[in-house]
């Protein structure tokens, strides 16, 4: 893994051009770097953690590579255009190979929906499960099209910091219904109940809850049928390899093992960061790929803030967490594809369980990850390499997970053993799990929340923290956590936000003072 370790190796480091930190070296903060540097910018990015990802960190145990967080490419032309912007060639550092089937999703009566980029496969399979669903299906298409087109195509490379643009597109969105959730849009479309939870579960890959989510988040399938689900050879950690390799070309830099302790301001102007270590570094501006709630919260938490105040971010909603249980066998499961949904015997009772109630439920609804279905470089020979999520209310549940970890770790090995994976605890060799807290001490989510605030209207767009800050000038945000979201195409879209609205090193921006630092 590389690893750019001493903050202090500046000898070489270029003094002429203007500076640029990027706190967090995950999908926003890296693509946000590349592009900076591609306009000129000396970018330096800090990183917490001995590696780079942030959440696309890569475990590597006992012979196995486990991805942490996303697995799924669904849109790689935006990876082509950061690579563009950074004067490289996404193919020269990185091969992505298609998926398809997308992915398979099990119910719990031992039922399986299978989804794949085929148009008339997938009307085979509706028809499948309900004849009577097909022209639902057909419309539904049709309207998440319409979605994308605006919602995504249209409006998630534009900027939400005025709301007088807000209200300029207030009507196009209208027209689109976001102030339904994505179950209920579904359901205008599907009566089966099975077709329902197939067609309206994605916003959980994104922090959201379907029963609560605006229904903008339908154009993930049109998103999906339109680019393909893809996975990247050695595993999404070769993505962010990749990004790492082309800032380097640049002349930018990684610092891992560099914690944050605040952002320096000089005024209302940012003037660069100190660190935990007592170093400070001066910069002309700072991208935070931190979750807002804590780049000001802590980072910027001893000045007077005009929005996000602290009782404004505690009152907002919180995406849930997850738990993730990384793990290797001994043998492989050639069953088994790249990409499963295992369902439990509930849908709106553990969503609720999750996001209203906030409890850890006795059930679980899994994402299975089998990369060595495609990519056997990532487990020993013979062996499978696994990832199991399941989504978990966030710390706000007070759930104590030094003590549960392990029996709900358990649990789930057991729900899998009776499902898909048979003879599964004999085979087991590897094994690490996330929790909660490490969402919070690993990645500075706060509440532990995966996802940063949950994408309902009214967290979204505008309502949502800015890429450019409304507290301080020269702080810019990406990330999962400000417009236009989560989910690693909308994380690859902030960046490109971010480095539109910054303008070329050539240009003048305000020197740094020496007294900041």
């Amino acid at each position: 893994m590389l690893t750019k370790t001493d903050p202090r190796s500046d000898a070489v480091h270029e003094t002429s051009r203007p500076r640029a930190i990027v706190i967090g070296s995950g999908f926003g903060g890296l693509a946000a770097a590349v592009r900076l540097s591609g306009k000129g910018y000396q970018v330096t990015v800090v990183e917490k953690l001995d590696g780079p990802g942030g959440r696309a960190y890569t475990y590597n145990k006992d012979g196995f590579v486990f991805d942490a967080g996303p697995t799924l490419i669904t849109a790689p032309h935006i990876f082509e255009e950061v690579w563009q912007a950074g004067g490289g060639r996404l193919e020269d550092d990185v091969t992505l190979k298609p998926c398809d089937p997308f992915y398979k999703i099990r119910f719990d009566d031992g039922d399986v929906f299978t989804c794949t980029g085929d148009h008339d496969q997938m009307r085979a399979e509706v028809a499948r499960v309900a004849p009577g669903d097909v022209a639902g299906f057909d419309r539904y298409l049709d309207m998440s099209k319409e979605i994308y087109d605006v919602a995504f195509d249209k409006l998630a490379g534009q900027p939400f910091h005025s709301l007088t643009f807000t209200l300029a597109n207030m009507t196009d969105l209208i027209k689109l219904g976001g102030y339904w959730s994505v179950y209920q849009k579904v359901s205008q479309y599907f009566k089966s109940p099975k077709l329902r939870i197939a067609f309206s579960f994605h916003p959980l890959f994104i922090g959201g809850n379907p029963f609560s989510t605006t229904s903008f988040y339908c154009l993930i399938a049109h998103l999906e049928r339109t680019f393909g689900v893809h996975y990247a050879i050695g595993g999404t950690g070769a993505l962010i390899q990749g990004l790492v390799s082309l800032l380097e070309r640049n002349g930018g830099r990684l610092l891992c093992n560099s914690p944050v302790e605040t952002i320096l301001t000089d005024g209302d102007r940012v003037r660069g960061v100190a660190l935990e270590s007592g170093e400070t570094l001066a910069a002309d501006l700072v991208v935070s790929n931190v979750d807002p709630a804590t780049t000001y919260g802590k980072f910027l938490g001893k000045r007077k803030r005009k929005r996000w105040t602290d009782r404004k971010i505690a009152g907002a909603d919180y995406s849930m967490s997850l738990f993730v249980w990384y793990f290797g066998t001994n043998r492989t499961y050639d069953d088994v594809g790249h990409h499963s949904i295992v369902l439990g015997p509930r849908y709106k009772g553990l969503l609720d369980d999750i996001f209203v109630r906030q409890k850890v439920a006795d059930d679980f609804s899994l994402y299975l990850h089998r990369p060595t279905a495609h990519d056997n470089t990532l487990a020993p020979e013979g062996c499978d390499t696994f990832y199991v999520l399941s989504p978990v209310p966030n710390l706000a549940s007070g759930t104590d997970w030094d003590s549960f970890a392990e029996p709900y770790r358990q649990e789930i090995q057991k729900r899998l053993e009776e499902t898909v994976l048979p003879g599964l605890s004999d085979h087991i060799v590897s094994s690490h799990y996330l929790t909660p807290q490490d969402f919070l001490e690993r990645y500075g989510s706060y509440q532990g929340a995966a996802f940063g605030m949950q994408p309902k209207l009214f967290q979204s767009a505008w309502f949502r923290p800015h890429n450019r800050s409304e507290e301080v000038e020269g702080l810019y945000m990406v990330g999962a956590g400000t417009h236009p979201g989560a989910g690693v195409p909308s994380v690859l879209m902030s960046a490109k936000v971010v480095a539109d609205l910054i303008p070329d090193a050539t240009q003048t921006l305000p020197a740094p003072k020496t007294a900041a630092v």
